[in-house]
């Protein structure tokens, strides 16, 4: 396990406006830059009617506590391969290898092949949805930006206590490297990135983070992107602009704990303590007076900084909380980001 100790977060003052509803911060590196924007209607509720989506797929992670079989929706690009061409049973192997330039028609190839981009639902890991009316628009957004988005179900707390959801999530990484998965929605398996807000926020940057090998390979993700998500359910997480005492009950919960005292897997569950210099790029967003301390974010965004990774953070002001702070500009700098960390 990787461990990072004696972290206190920064707070980033350069993010701070008083005078713009909606502002942000986009450094990279050790570098800020500090963009204002004009104020945007709620726009979380976008509808994409051009964008198919073939539901409830099963990847593999079985079932829940009560038995129901846990799957996921994909979301398809227009351009994308017509959704008749898409079928629950598992597509035949192809003769050659991927990108073959003999392969047969319809066959993946490294000129067709497109970015998958994981998203992962929040509801601070007991409830929430891959359907949910928002979480099936951010799909339908990440297609409509090119992307091959995947919306996955996990299982959920406190009946399927950590490390149920973030095993279900290497599962699904893993389900879109086969060869069924690649053939079938024309994805690239060495361009897999991770978005998610709130629980889903942490349970990417976990996924994000976790491992040293090549991250094209088996559950690694080549990119994340973390809206709102904790960092720290240590009772060091305490002191990172403090957690209110119901969500609290909430971690331990989440944790399988009945109380901090007893909680090893706490640790396990941070993302705060995986940082290494093998990790993916990140891009973090967080608005400054959320239900979840802003403090978790940069404490984050500090260590990865600090090993060497490549790092995006969004500072908005205001209490929009995960996808909620999905306005235009936001969603178009976000899309771009993944453009660029997901090239081939």
């Amino acid at each position: 396990m990787k461990v990072a100790t004696g972290t206190r977060a920064r707070v980033l003052a350069a993010c701070v406006s008083l005078v713009v509803v909606l502002s942000g911060c986009a450094p990279t590196g050790d570098e800020s830059e500090q963009v204002e924007r004009d104020p945007v209607p709620f726009q979380v509720l976008q509808t994409y009617p051009d964008i198919d989506v073939v539901e409830n797929l099963a990847y593999g992670a079985g079932a829940d506590a009560g038995g129901a079989e846990i799957l996921v929706d994909v979301c398809l690009p227009e351009e994308a391969r017509t959704p008749a061409s898409v079928t629950v049973e598992p597509a035949a192997a192809t003769d050659g290898p991927v990108g073959d330039q003999d392969a047969p028609d319809g066959a993946v190839t490294a000129s067709t092949a497109r970015p998958a981009v994981l998203s992962v639902h929040g509801g601070s890991w007991r409830q929430g949805d891959k359907a949910n009316v928002y979480w099936r628009s951010a799909c339908q957004w990440l297609a409509s930006e090119g992307f091959v988005a995947f919306s996955v179900n996990y299982r959920l707390a406190p009946a399927n206590p950590y490390p149920a959801a973030i095993e279900d999530l290497r599962q699904v990484v893993r389900w879109l490297r086969d060869d069924a998965q690649v053939e079938r929605f024309d994805i690239d398996p060495d361009r897999i990135g991770a978005f998610g807000g709130s629980a889903g926020g942490n349970l990417v940057s976990l996924l994000g983070l976790e491992g040293t090998g090549d991250l094209t390979e088996g559950s690694r993700v080549a990119a994340v992107v973390n809206l709102s998500g904790p960092t720290d359910l240590t009772t060091n997480g305490f002191e990172l602009g403090g957690v209110v005492p119901a969500f609290r009950q909430v971690q331990l919960d989440y944790l399988g704990c009945a109380s901090y005292a007893d909680c090893p897997q706490a640790q396990a569950a941070s993302p705060l303590y995986s940082v290494d210099e093998s990790d993916p790029p990140f891009f973090v967003g967080h608005s400054l007076d959320e239900i979840i301390p802003v403090q978790q974010s940069d404490a984050l965004v500090e260590l990865l900084r600090g090993t060497g990774v490549d790092v995006t953070y969004l500072n908005i002001e205001g209490t929009l909380h995960s996808i909620a702070m999905l306005d235009d500009p936001i969603r178009l700098q976000i899309a771009d980001w993944l453009r660029d960390k997901l090239e081939p």
